[in-house]
This record gives C-alpha cells, sequence and structure tokens, in this order.
C-alpha cells in the first residue's frame, strides 16, 4: 500500500473531521487540500463520502442519548415529534433545491477559486452578523416554531455553494432569526444529520462505480481520522461559542480566501479551475 496515500487520507480526515461543524466550510478546506495534494481523481469522490459520513456518525454518537430519545418518543411523546418535525422543515429546502441543482453546481462550482471566493463573502457576512445587536429571543430548540425551522432550512440551501459552509449558514442564520448561539449551533448540527446523510447517500448512489475493494485500506484511514477528529470538534466548538463570538471563524475565513487568491494571481499556485 501506498504510504504517502495513507497519509493523504489521514490528513484529509483530519481536516473534514475538524471542518465539517465549524462555520470554515469542510467542503471547501477538501476542495483546496485535495488539490494541493494531488488527490482529486475519480477515486477521490467516494473518498470525501466516505470521511463526511463518519464526521455524521460522529455527531451521531455524541449526541445518541438525546436522538436515542427522540427516536423512542416518536409515536408517544409531542415534544419529540415536534422536534423531529422541525429538523424535518428545516431539511425540506436543501433536499428539494439540492435535488434540482446538485449535479449543476458539482460541475460548475466546485473548485479553488470559487470556494476561495465564498470563504471571504461568507467571512463578511460572519462579521456583520456578530456587529449586529444581538437579542435572542430563542433559548432552546423547544422554543422554536415551524418558521423559524423553515427560515434555517432556507439558510442552509445557501451552503450548496461550495466554500459557503452549511454550519456556517445554518448557525449564522439561526442568530439573524433570533436564536441564542448554543441554540443554533445544536439545532445545526442536528439539522446536520439527515441533510448528511441524504447527500451521502445520494454522492454514494451516483458514484457506486468507482468503489473498489484496494481502496478500503485508504477509506478506512480516512474514516477513522475523521470519525475521531469530528468528535473533538463539536464538544470544542460548543464549548467555545459559550463565551465567544465567530469573528475568529470569519477572519480566518477572508485570510484564507485572500491565500488562495493571491497564490492564484501571482501563479504561485496552478489551482485547477471549472
Amino acid at each position: 500500500m501506498d504510504i504517502t496515500l495513507l497519509l493523504k487520507a489521514a490528513i484529509l480526515g483530519v481536516v473534514e473531521g475538524l471542518t465539517e461543524f465549524l462555520p470554515i466550510s469542510s467542503t471547501g478546506h477538501l476542495i483546496i487540500l485535495g488539490d494541493l495534494l494531488n488527490y482529486n481523481d475519480e477515486t477521490s469522490k467516494v473518498f470525501k463520502i466516505v470521511i463526511q459520513l463518519a464526521a455524521i456518525l460522529a455527531v451521531c454518537w455524541d449526541y445518541r442519548e438525546r436522538l436515542k430519545k427522540m427516536a423512542l418518543g416518536l409515536t408517544s411523546e409531542p415534544a419529540e415529534q415536534r422536534f423531529a418535525s422541525l429538523v424535518f422543515i428545516a431539511f425540506l429546502p436543501a433536499a428539494v433545491l439540492g435535488l434540482m441543482f446538485h449535479s449543476t453546481i458539482k460541475e460548475l462550482l466546485f473548485n479553488p477559486i470559487t470556494v476561495a471566493t465564498a470563504l471571504i463573502v461568507g467571512g463578511f457576512v460572519i462579521l456583520y452578523v456578530e456587529k449586529r445587536a444581538y437579542h435572542p429571543r430563542i433559548n432552546s430548540v423547544d422554543e422554536m416554531r415551524w418558521q423559524d425551522a423553515l427560515k434555517v432550512g432556507f439558510a442552509q440551501a445557501m451552503a450548496m455553494i461550495p466554500g459557503t459552509s452549511r454550519s456556517g449558514a445554518t448557525i449564522m442564520g439561526g442568530l439573524i432569526f433570533g436564536l441564542s448561539r448554543k441554540t443554533a449551533a445544536e439545532f445545526s448540527f442536528f439539522l446536520a444529520i439527515p441533510t448528511m446523510f441524504a447527500a451521502t447517500a445520494y454522492d454514494l448512489y451516483k458514484n457506486w462505480a468507482l468503489l473498489r475493494a484496494e481502496d478500503l485500506p485508504v477509506f478506512a484511514v480516512g474514516f477513522v481520522a475523521s470519525f475521531i477528529a469530528a468528535m473533538w470538534a463539536v464538544k470544542s466548538f460548543i464549548k467555545f461559542i459559550s463565551n465567544h463570538t465567530f469573528v475568529v471563524f470569519a477572519w480566518y475565513r477572508i485570510v484564507f480566501g485572500v491565500i488562495v487568491l493571491g497564490t492564484a494571481y501571482t501563479g504561485a499556485v496552478s489551482w485547477s479551475h471549472p
């Protein structure tokens, strides 16, 4: 087995796990890093699906008690039925729009230049949101209405543009629509579960022919690295946002995006283009 390839798998797995639930775009980081590591062939498409699945499972494991409570109460507990309905309502916009535009977006926008531009724009959006007067009216998911969930769902749909960040769009959208920081983050995590499972299943179906037994060691390394990194990232992120704003993530996005665009403009890095 190629040790270099295994190392690339480990690096990409860690990056996926660390960035999936932070407002800095995991897809964007994988596109840029895959370009730098020269791991952007057909096999890499399936690999990225596998490590994304690992990140989802990490969240499921971290919130296993809450998910178990919801599953057991779906037939008898009104509160759990209401919570599940909120997640489902928020899931719908991305599901419908994703089916309509998924292939077109992947063909035209999945490249480092688009990602860098979206990172910068998203960074300034975060700065704008953080400068607004912040008076949350919703301090727990139980206080959300279906209208609030739908608004967050449309915000999530914006993340179909690579570099936008699914978690960034849902959390910033949540803050704009009146959710507290912790509520916006936790709802974003729960909303990620059906959204990412659906996207992963769809991508896996579309790329099933690319699966090969000889790639299993590479996939396994990336899967484990992503799972462990995501477990750590989710717990750390919740603690972080309890006492901090998202400004640091905004400046990270802007600086990272400027570096990518700067290297493209100067020719220091030959980035791929659509």
